[in-house]
């Protein structure tokens, strides 16, 4: 069920009790954990953490602790599907949902005991009404017949005949309502999209118990940036939260003029900016960024000969010297530096490029610390889904966990160099994609597939990274093809995931339009063909656009998705 008010039914349920907490690996999840943390550090509460990239991970957690735990908080995972299904608890288990999939699971809106969804109901949830959906067992059988023996033989025949009548009218009525639920659910559950970031559904509940700092601000800004980052929900919706959020801003960082109540100059800042679109510019150089942010990338087509001319002619139109677009963004001139963003947004335009500024939020750590909020989500989330071999996968959420705190910036720093490998290589791939038509058209969707052995392939083992570069490849191509059909077409991509187990992940990406509504109908597609054709198929990650496919089942697989879709 929906908790109405997240203060009475969730928090103080949970502030006298030992706590364990599920996360999943996304940045998103990781920010809710940081402000839930604080919370529960403030108010002394007991909790465990545990990381889960997946759902056999989440099942075998859960096994393992369900003995010391009553009440679970699951954070961006376990809303769109019946969990207690999956996971089998006691009677007395309370499960806290806190989670941006969409659409959520009937069974978890219309079960009022043990599962208590955190989700703003302002959302578009549209969820069906209980009586299309379920139906009391107890009606059907209340009408099977009571004969009185003393009647007439001629009454118990037209009562028999009143009652085949009856039973065959209820039967038919209970086949069209079945018909009709099936229809229901399947126009609900058909498309697979997010909800308002969890981490600022987290700092409205500091808000409402009146602990919310900078800190915990920041990080419902960085949650909310990572869905844009990643393009989980629509620009619509991303600018509608930047407006919530930038209340907060005001309220948390405004300087007044008297001297008693300035803030010093070394603490923490955040403020709105209308910024570049450009990834990581200010720790990279200009030249780097504008190479490898897929927006300016696909725009000027930079895999061909006539895109880097078209990228020399932007800098000459705007008048910057080579020498100082290649060096650090920091080093630049002071003269150029200025106005630089008005620089590039009219040069911009005259290339066609009419979205080069963007509304977001930066922080200032001191004099010279300053980040975007973009700059992190791509710092964490290259720490999480690091390829380096030294740690499991607990290590790294750890790792892009901590980099979160202003305390440790030097991990910080790390994700960032970390973010522009996996940049360049995200483009890299793109490119060589591009140039040796890797990309396919299989009628109803694109087709691309890296073989094991590509540079930097390692890279894009890990679900987010495929699904960003996949996201990324798909702008490129949409830019690149002069197939108005094409243009249109949603992307199936895959890369190898294990050479021993001999399996691939593949990723679903809906069509890259302008109008687009972010929703993917990949992820019941996928179950259908796997189905049909008995593929062995892994459904592990929590977007269920995101599947394991044994290579060799991989061709009957496709066929099937080809002859479904089309």
């Amino acid at each position: 069920m929906f908790v109405s008010d997240f203060r009475k039914e969730f928090y103080e349920v949970v502030q006298s009790q030992r706590v364990l907490l599920f996360v999943a690996s996304d940045v998103d999840a990781l920010c809710a954990c940081k402000i839930l943390q604080a919370l529960f550090q403030c108010d002394h509460v007991q909790y465990t953490l545990v990381p889960v990239s997946g759902w056999q991970e989440l099942e075998t957690s859960f096994l393992e602790h369900k003995e010391q735990f009553r009440y679970f908080i699951l954070i961006n995972c376990g809303a769109n599907v019946d969990l207690l299904d999956i996971l089998q608890p006691d009677e007395d288990t309370i499960f806290f949902v806190c989670d941006t999939h969409r659409p959520v699971s009937v069974i978890n809106v219309y079960n009022n005991t043990q599962i208590k969804l955190l989700i703003k109901q302002d959302d578009d949830l549209e969820v069906p009404a209980y009586e299309d959906i379920f139906r009391d067992e107890e009606e059907d059988e209340e009408h099977s017949g009571n004969d009185s023996d003393g009647s007439e033989p001629s009454e118990k025949r037209t009562r028999l005949e009143e009652e085949i009548v009856e039973e065959t009218m209820r039967r038919r009525q209970r086949r069209e309502w079945e018909a009709r639920r099936r229809d229901i659910l399947f126009d609900y559950e058909q498309y697979e999209y997010h909800g308002t970031s969890s981490a600022m559904v987290m700092f409205e509940l500091a808000w409402m118990l009146s602990k919310d700092l900078n800190d915990m601000l920041w990080w419902a800004i960085v949650g909310l940036t990572d869905q844009w980052v990643q393009d989980k929900i629509t620009q619509m919706k991303y600018v509608t939260d930047v407006g919530v959020l930038q209340r907060h801003v005001s309220r948390h960082n405004h300087r007044n003029e008297d001297e008693e109540n300035t803030l010093s100059v070394d603490c923490t800042r955040i403020s709105f900016e209308y910024d570049l679109r450009l990834a990581l510019y200010q720790h990279w150089s200009l030249h780097d960024s504008l190479c490898n942010t897929s927006y300016t990338a696909a725009r000027f087509k930079l895999w061909s000969v006539h895109g880097q001319k078209r990228l020399q002619e932007f800098l000459a139109d705007m008048g910057l010297p080579l020498k100082q677009v290649k060096q650090k963004f920091q080093a630049m001139d002071i003269s150029l530096k200025e106005n630089l963003r008005e620089m590039i947004e009219e040069s911009a335009n005259k290339f066609g490029m009419k979205d080069m500024r963007v509304q977001t939020f930066s922080i200032h750590f001191g004099f010279k610390h300053k980040f975007l909020a973009s700059d992190v989500v791509f710092a964490t989330m290259s720490l999480m889904e690091s390829p380096e071999r030294d740690g499991s996968g607990t290590d790294h959420f750890i790792q892009a966990l901590d980099s979160l705190s202003r305390s440790n910036l030097d991990k910080l720093y790390h994700g960032l160099e970390l973010a522009k490998k996996q940049l360049r290589a995200t483009q890299q791939t793109i490119a060589s994609c591009l140039c040796t038509n890797l990309v396919i058209s299989q009628g109803p969707f694109l087709y691309c597939s890296l073989m094991e052995g590509t540079p930097d392939v390692v890279l894009f083992s890990r679900p987010a990274s495929l699904s960003l570069l996949s996201k990324h490849l798909l702008k490129s191509f949409v830019c690149s093809t002069k197939n108005r059909r094409c243009k249109l077409l949603p992307l199936v991509m895959a890369a190898p995931l294990s050479v021993e187990h001999g399996t691939v992940t593949v990723v679903g990406i809906p069509p890259e339009t302008d109008s687009s509504d972010r929703k993917n109908f990949f992820g019941r597609a996928f179950e259908k063909a796997a189905e049909s054709t008995s593929s062995r198929m892994l459904h592990n990650h929590f977007d269920l656009s995101v599947i394991e496919l044994k290579a060799e089942d991989r061709s009957k697989f496709l066929d099937a998705l080809i002859s479904l879709l089309s």
